[in-house]
């Protein structure tokens, strides 16, 4: 996907949640920030998106996120459980709305064979506070990596939540 389809989902996406007075954060390790840019590529993004946090360290997931250590210890940074509670974490510190938490092995190194590179985990939660899980394994080099679980991330909020509501 290229940047000018990323922004043209983005747009899309704050129209969508301009109309619903509601409002979206996120909560990045792998893509370190990279959604949260997208977004405020946008001009006027400030009235769907006030912040995002950028949690690359176990310690960063801990402190910014809430997630707990217990979690990281027994599953590891780039896990469904870790996905989850960054995802509630950033939503009730943001008091937003919808969330999207990202944590993956973006590469060259850092893989293993039950997680290899270009695995990541995704986390959408909304103001219900229900949660939607994916997992996907991209190809690629980091910048590949990144740049799909960046799309991925927007093209999955937009279609579980905002496309048809």
């Amino acid at each position: 996907m290229n940047d000018e389809t990323l922004l043209e989902l983005s747009r899309k996406i704050g129209l969508a949640l301009k109309q619903r007075g509601a409002t979206v954060t996120t909560a990045e390790s792998c893509t370190g920030g990279w959604v949260a840019k997208v977004i405020t590529d946008i001009a006027g993004s400030s009235a769907w998106f006030e912040r995002s946090f950028v949690t690359y360290s176990n310690e960063a997931k801990e402190q910014m996120a809430g997630v707990r250590s217990q979690t990281l210890n027994e599953h590891g940074a780039v896990s469904k459980e870790t996905v989850c509670e960054m995802a509630l974490g950033a939503q009730r510190a943001a008091s937003a709305d919808y969330a999207i938490a990202i944590s993956g092995i973006a590469g060259p190194d850092g893989g293993t064979a039950v997680k290899p590179v270009g695995t990541v985990w995704f986390a959408f939660a909304d103001a219900d506070r229900r949660i939607v899980t994916r997992c996907e394994c991209f190809a690629g080099d980091r910048d590949a990596v990144r740049r799909q679980a960046t799309a991925y991330a927007l093209q999955t909020l937009w279609q579980q939540f905002l496309q048809n509501t």
